[in-house]
């Protein structure tokens, strides 16, 4: 292997360590970022285009994603200090008619202190979401590969838009704003369903999840989802059936178990359709990104 694959194959290694090892070796955050994302690039130079390298390149990019999500919690006080907690109340009691459609929902079908059915199969959609956008993206690789750049770059732009409003404007879920009294009580109901659940998994399972608390605005479990819902529409109309079923169910529950406002959900909404709309005055810059990266590719 020449020098040049060797010294790639090291600046993959260096934006898959740099994330998690940033605190310790005292990385500041662009240095960090500057490392993360460069390693899907990298690794173009480091192997030939084939499949298993496409879907390299999207867990690379996801995991520069991943470490930037956490970044804004470094400094909780500053975070804090930042955090929006009542333009979502604002918007989603007019959006409900004067209440909030959350605690409407949980007093009209959950029930204080017991976890009905309802309340785990809403959890449980909730929970299948961290398969969706990676498991759609990789059915897509086997299944119509020469379609998974198009849905992996869409899927990839609306986690990493998705970013800027983490970044921007913290805002804080229904249920911290219920816990904090800004809002009647509003339950968790996942944590609740979780113990029943998962019961002495559910402990590390959820420390191991909950990263970044008021990464709310927008909300990328649904944005994410509806993306999904259009790629796998294009695949025909029974994965469109599925996908959207899958999204609509989801869209209620995180608002049923107090996740998400529904204003959180319509600006993810709006985030993935722009995404879409947007997507052919991309492709020209898109094509010009593709054949950059295309020279280093060592098979040429």
């Amino acid at each position: 292997m020449s020098a040049k694959r060797w010294l790639a194959v090291g600046a993959v290694a260096v934006g898959v360590l740099a994330p998690p090892l940033r605190k310790r070796l005292g990385l500041s955050q662009p240095v960090a970022s500057a490392l993360a994302w460069q390693s899907p690039v990298a690794l173009c130079a480091a192997m030939p285009r084939n499949r298993l390298r496409d879907a390299g390149v999207y867990a690379l990019q996801m995991w520069a994603y991943f470490a930037h999500y956490d970044m804004p919690d470094d400094d909780p006080d500053a975070l804090m200090r930042r955090l929006h907690v009542t333009y979502p109340i604002r918007v989603d009691r007019a959006i409900g008619l004067g209440e909030v459609p959350s605690v409407r929902l949980q007093r009209a079908l959950g029930r204080e202190g017991e976890i009905a059915a309802l309340d785990t199969a809403l959890s449980l959609v909730h929970w299948a979401w961290f398969l969706v956008p990676h498991g759609t993206v990789s059915y897509v690789l086997w299944r119509r590969p020469e379609r998974f750049p198009r849905a992996a770059a869409q899927v990839a732009a609306v986690f990493d838009l998705g970013l800027l409003g983490y970044w921007g404007v913290p805002t804080a879920p229904p249920w911290w704003a219920g816990e904090t009294g800004r809002l009647p009580p509003v339950r968790r109901v996942m944590t609740e369903a979780g113990q029943k659940v998962w019961k002495s998994l559910w402990a590390p399972l959820y420390d191991g999840l909950q990263r970044n608390p008021f990464a709310a605005m927008p909300s990328l479990h649904f944005a994410t989802s509806v993306m999904c819902a259009h790629v796998l529409s294009d695949m025909g109309r029974g994965h469109a059936a599925a996908a959207w079923s899958y999204t609509a169910a989801l869209g209620f529950g995180l608002v049923y178990l107090g996740e998400h406002y529904v204003v959180d959900l319509l600006v993810g909404l709006a985030l993935a359709e722009g995404v879409r709309l947007g997507t052919p005055a991309a492709v020209p810059l898109a094509r010009m990104v593709s054949e950059a990266v295309g020279r280093l590719d060592p098979g040429r």
